[in-house]
């Protein structure tokens, strides 16, 4: 009996920490609309706030308290809201997301950069040594100021929401923002006020938590995910059912870490189930939620396009990324190509964010795990060098693809990526760490005790054994799997993605199965991503368990949306960027500028679904494709320099940079070239020339929006071809 009093005073004590940060997250949501995936590193710069200013610079506790958790916590947040979130007024709700995600990478990355990850921080409690006898139970005072915050924060939000005029202005904010300015509202500091606060209750319960455990930047961000599944029990409006869920995860993790030595089960095979307590138990809440309506269309200020190619463009592109490969492996040394060879692994893993997320609009943040059930069948079958070792992680990824798509047939939007989070680390703690057992006589070793070990494969003949041969076959895989998905996109399945991801309402109006499609997108992005984590696996040799967890995994996603989740050449951009590790090698120094840098390239291009490639690089290349003398040209140049390099009369700096530049200079060239070609007329041809009233549409008209974004070309072509008037306006 007075076991089962200490776990429930310690549960009580874990259940008032995740309620404070779970009600500051609903409180930023159900004021404001936006899921703040970064909660949870809000909290935790906050706790290295207040370690600089306690112990680093011996501040007295309670100012120190004070000022990170009412000064500087809620400036921080005023200054997010104002500087990025504002800006997103408008947006869909997937973008508000991705730029959340990327205030996470980026408060990451920050915190390591400042404070330096391998220097041990130990964080005293409040009041050290002081207790408070409770029904024979030791409570130290730090556990009751929690509790006791906890009630405070509780009745207070309550309190603001419902029963103050600036908790109605905040309500009404969400409902109709437009409505609510009319009424007198100012929504601009209504939603400063709610991220200030969110704020605020993130520090708190960061400062609160962080003398628990090891004061680290992912412990701290993915600690605060299990209060997730504290504000989905209550459907991210109800406080008092968020108080409620966090009551009952606070209870049953100290539960089950108390009470799991009573079990007859060796503590070390469920170890990882009970780190991820939370994590089960948002899973089943999201399993058991009600059935999501089926959206309509949502009018949103930026609208995505998908643009179909064309069958020679998709094979042009794909002997263009084989020879391209083939061209860069002989120049690069051999101890850069160690790192090199992962390019394509990397590449095809974020090529199968394109059917699903890009394509059919589904959100998925568990790709890398998926790359990483790719590896552990790699480990297993592909022993011997058999080739049909991928065959088995596309099939085996693709059955877990599907079952991981159970949710979304009942959930969408911000409930399905937390699903697919879960997912992803419920991988991590458990599932890729599960020790070796034995069962019905034969012995299992899911990741060989944490230490993988691919062997080359062996394919009609052929040994693929030197990292030079990897990244040669790693580019033929990458240019198959993205002919497979320029097959999809140009088939009707493809266009029943598109229109999924448009309205899912209007896709079940003409009799279209979306149930159906999203089953079968998540396989088949799933089956990829298996794929890459196949060739991934086989070019790192030995992977470890730290290259496929979660945060890595949402560094891919990022860069895939810096370079566009439709376009695959952003594909082969993530590829590169994450297996070069450019900034790494730029500034050795500096070892955190890459993720703060795709943080900061989120955020900023979080507003533009299209990507770089997509919305900048493109558009300058639609010009070169009308001329095959013009691509025939940029080949013979790029072939050229590679000569020179060949025969040592340039540098391997030298090559890059020409290459690149012939690149970048060849759009610019062709429209120079047409520029000074001078136009036929009828003196030089004897025939009258007819001279076409306005350019044509870069695509049919019906396709605006999909295959091609708005432009104002676009609009003068359409209003030309509908007889429309201009207005002349004074």
């Amino acid at each position: 009996m007075q076991q089962f009093i200490n776990y429930t005073f310690s549960g009580l004590t874990t259940a008032s920490i995740y309620a404070i940060a779970a009600m500051g997250l609903v409180l930023t949501y159900t004021t404001t609309g936006v899921f703040n995936f970064s909660h949870g590193a809000m909290g935790m710069l906050a706790a290295f706030s207040y370690w600089q200013l306690r112990f680093g610079w011996n501040w007295p506790a309670p100012i120190a308290f004070v000022v990170v958790v009412l000064l500087i916590a809620p400036l921080f947040g005023a200054l997010l809201e104002a500087v990025i979130m504002r800006r997103l007024d408008g947006t869909s709700a997937t973008t508000k997301l991705v730029v959340t995600i990327s205030l996470l990478l980026s408060f990451l990355g920050l915190s390591a950069w400042v404070w330096n990850p391998l220097k041990n921080r130990p964080l005293r409690r409040f009041f050290e040594g002081d207790v408070v006898h409770v029904l024979g139970v030791r409570l130290p005072y730090h556990q009751v100021f929690a509790l006791l915050f906890a009630g405070v924060v509780a009745i207070g939000l309550r309190v603001l929401l419902y029963r103050s005029r600036l908790g109605i202005a905040m309500r009404a904010c969400v409902d109709d923002r437009n409505l609510a300015a009319l009424n007198g509202v100012k929504p601009n500091r209504v939603s400063m006020a709610s991220w200030s606060i969110g704020a605020s209750l993130a520090a708190l319960s960061g400062v609160l938590v962080s003398p628990t455990i090891a004061l680290s930047g992912p412990a701290l961000t993915l600690l605060i995910i299990n209060t997730y599944a504290a504000a989905i029990i209550g459907r991210l409006r109800n406080l008092p059912m968020t108080f409620v869920g966090a009551l009952i995860l606070g209870l049953a993790n100290d539960y089950s870490r108390g009470y799991a030595n009573k079990i007859n089960i060796d503590v070390k095979y469920i170890s990882g189930a009970l780190a991820s307590t939370s994590i089960i138990v948002l899973f089943i809440v999201l399993l058991l939620l009600p059935q999501s309506r089926l959206r309509g269309l949502a009018m949103a200020r930026v609208r995505e396009s998908s643009p179909k190619p064309s069958r020679g463009g998709a094979l042009g592109f794909a002997l263009a990324i084989v020879a391209g490969a083939v061209m860069v492996s002989s120049i690069i040394p051999k101890g850069n190509m160690v790192n090199v060879s992962q390019t394509w692994g990397l590449a095809i893993i974020a090529l199968s964010m394109i059917p699903l997320i890009g394509y059919a609009g589904q959100i998925s943040l568990c790709q890398l795990s998926f790359a990483g059930i790719g590896i552990v069948v790699m480990q297993h079958l592909g022993n011997h060098g058999s080739p049909w070792a991928f065959v088995a992680a596309i099939i085996i990824t693709s059955l877990v693809g599907v079952v991981v798509a159970l949710p979304s047939l009942r959930l969408s939007g911000i409930y399905l990526a937390l699903s697919t989070a879960a997912f992803a680390v419920f991988m991590d703690k458990w599932v890729f760490q599960f020790p070796k057992f034995t069962l019905f006589g034969h012995s299992f070793d899911i990741s060989n005790s944490g230490s993988f070990t691919i062997k080359s494969t062996h394919l009609f003949g052929i040994h693929v054994q030197t990292h030079r041969d990897l990244f040669i076959f790693g580019s033929v895989a990458f240019a198959l799997a993205a002919l497979a998905v320029a097959g999809v996109r140009r088939s009707h399945y493809g266009q029943r993605l598109i229109a999924l991801k448009d309205s899912e309402a209007a896709c079940a109006t003409l009799g279209m199965n979306p149930k159906v499609a999203k089953l079968t997108v998540f396989a088949l992005s799933a089956g990829i991503a298996g794929f890459g984590g196949a060739i991934y696996g086989q070019a790192l040799r030995a992977p470890s368990l730290g290259q496929l967890e979660f945060l890595q995994g949402l560094s891919i996603l990022m860069v895939m949306v810096i370079g566009g989740l439709n376009s695959m050449g952003a594909a082969v951009f993530t590829g590169i960027f994450m297996a070069s590790q450019i900034f790494q090698n730029l500034f050795p120094g500096l070892t955190q500028l890459q993720l703060v840098t795709i943080g900061l390239a989120g955020i900023g291009l979080g507003k533009n679904p299209n990507g770089f490639i997509r919305k900048d690089i493109r558009p300058r290349w639609n010009v070169m494709l009308k001329y095959p003398a013009a691509i025939a040209a940029v080949v013979g140049v790029q072939t050229g320099i590679w000569v020179l390099k060949l025969n040592h009369i340039i540098t391997r700096w030298q090559y890059a940079i020409a290459a690149l530049a012939a690149l970048a200079i060849a759009p610019e060239v062709l429209s120079a070239v047409l520029r000074a070609r001078p136009v036929p007329t009828e003196a030089t041809t004897g025939a009258a020339v007819e001279v076409p009233a306005a350019r044509s549409a870069p695509v049919s008209p019906e396709w605006l929006g999909i295959d091609a974004p708005f432009t104002q070309d676009a609009v003068d072509e359409l209003d030309r071809r509908l007889n429309l008037p201009t207005l002349g306006l004074r």
